[in-house]
């Protein structure tokens, strides 16, 4: 009788990467998958909205001033008989860069302020977090107000106003977290092999302490449109003749007991959009949460 020997070769199971894991959790959340749902489409509207807009948005026809919502204009016209519908979708442009830009570069900024002050610690920290208390000391949106007003409005103007008010808080986040980790076996085993400083910090401490940024960015960028809508209202954001949500309440502000619909549809854009990043941004904390992984 043949014996033969059957080897049993155990099959690996490939390890999900913790990315992965949380899409995969964020993807049973019907909540999160909503706001995420709105946020792309309000993009996808903004960026094809030059081939959509039914009028021209800088179109001026005073014969038709004040028109409330009909067939025609869906959500009525201006002072300067033009049409909202199409100045909205224009204007979510503006409104939508400033928060994406702002908040980006904000975290940026913020990110290799607290890696490098979350790594060294002693003086480098003591002096720069220091720093960060005055900056936070100060409201953000009155921060902003100030520097709006030193550098004038505009865009431009307007995004570095908005992007030095969100810098603290990242520093912050970001140095909470590479603190808890900076004493990990893996992060001793990295400086036993005199791995660089930069290296160390990217490959291995990033990693595993950008999950709060990442919370963090989504709903950041929600308020930061409502502080760059703010700026606007006060004449110190994007000004005419491009139409951005927070200008377009205040133009409207003057007319809003008789013709409410002039403020009405903006500022409905603008909860729209916040919402559904706070929705998002919800969805993500509770899909990082690391009490939730199994």
């Amino acid at each position: 009788m043949v014996r033969t020997d059957t080897k049993t070769v155990p099959q690996r199971k490939r390890k999900e990467g913790q990315f992965s894991l949380a899409m995969k959790r964020l993807s049973h959340n019907k909540i999160a998958m909503a706001g995420l749902v709105v946020t792309l489409l309000l993009f996808a509207l903004a960026f094809f909205s030059e081939w959509i807009i039914p009028y021209d948005y800088t179109a001026m026809n005073m014969a038709e001033r004040f028109q409330t919502i009909s067939l025609k204009h869906w959500c009525g016209t201006d002072e300067m008989g033009r049409d909202i519908f199409s100045r909205l979708l224009y204007g979510a442009r503006a409104s939508l860069l400033l928060g994406f830009i702002s908040t980006i570069i904000s975290t940026v900024i913020g990110m290799i302020i607290g890696s490098i002050v979350g790594y060294f610690g002693g003086m480098v920290d003591t002096v720069i977090m220091r720093l960060i208390d005055i900056l936070q000391a100060i409201p953000g949106i009155l921060l902003a107000i100030a520097i709006s007003a030193a550098l004038g409005s505009g865009f431009w103007n307007t995004i570095i106003a908005l992007s030095i008010g969100g810098i603290p808080m990242t520093v912050r986040l970001l140095r909470g977290s590479i603190m808890r980790v900076r004493k990990m076996e893996y992060l001793e085993a990295a400086q036993t092999i005199n791995c660089s400083v930069p290296r160390t910090i990217i490959r291995h401490i990033l990693p595993n302490s950008i999950s709060p940024i990442i919370v963090s960015v989504t709903m950041g960028i929600g308020n930061t449109i409502l502080m760059a809508a703010s700026l606007s209202y006060i004449g110190l954001g994007v000004q005419p003749p491009t139409p951005e949500w927070g200008a377009m309440l205040s133009a409207g502000r003057t007319y809003m007991r008789d013709y409410p619909h002039m403020v009405l549809f903006p500022g409905i854009a603008i909860a729209i959009v916040v919402l559904s990043l706070n929705m998002l941004g919800d969805g993500l904390r509770d899909a990082l949460d690391p009490k939730l992984k199994k």
